[in-house]
């Protein structure tokens, strides 16, 4: 399966890195534009100059890691969707062009379903998309999500538990499968 990540789910950090990890494992192909990565390193620069350094750090390490994972769509592709908010007709002209079977992304309100459907895309929610992994391949996912926790705390040096890490993260129910399936 190819999934589109929207930017909004590449930034945050643990977010991110808990997407990325599940698709490390295989059981999905990531994809993303450089206008998607832009988005990115732009919403980083709210932290300041350090902030986009290091976000440009970890885009050149992704696409590093993945090299297929850009998606370049010709703009006039564009001229021909619609949806609620122009700025999000990118994404969908990137995933249409990379033949993703969905875009992953926290604004669903700016993909309706049957916008999407019409293009052949489903639109999948980062939260439940992460659950219904971990619910399949627990052996996979869970070491992903310990491996996150570990790295958190590392960097913060707070005590975190895996759910309350994830639910800062916004991936609640994520953080909820994988401590009941231990």
């Amino acid at each position: 399966m190819k999934i589109l990540i929207d930017a909004n789910v590449l930034y945050p950090t643990v977010m991110r890195e808990v997407v990325l990890g599940v698709a490390r494992t295989g059981l999905f192909t990531p994809q993303w534009s450089s206008r998607i990565l832009e988005e990115w390193a732009r919403a980083a620069a709210k932290l300041g100059p350090e902030g986009e350094a290091q976000a440009r750090s970890e885009i050149a390490i992704l696409n590093a890691a993945w090299p297929g994972a850009e998606v370049r769509h010709p703009l006039e592709l564009e001229n021909r969707l619609w949806l609620p908010d122009p700025n999000d007709v990118h994404v969908l002209a990137s995933a249409i062009t990379g033949s993703s079977d969905a875009i992953m992304t926290v604004n669903a309100k700016d993909f309706p379903r049957n916008i999407l459907t019409e293009e052949g895309l489903v639109r999948v929610d980062p939260d439940s998309y992460l659950q219904g992994c971990a619910e399949a391949n627990p052996d996979r996912v869970a070491p992903v999500a310990h491996a996150v926790l570990a790295e958190a705390r590392r960097l913060s040096g707070e005590d975190w538990t895996l759910r309350a890490l994830m639910k800062k993260a916004r991936l609640p129910r994520f953080g909820k499968a994988i401590e009941r399936l231990g």
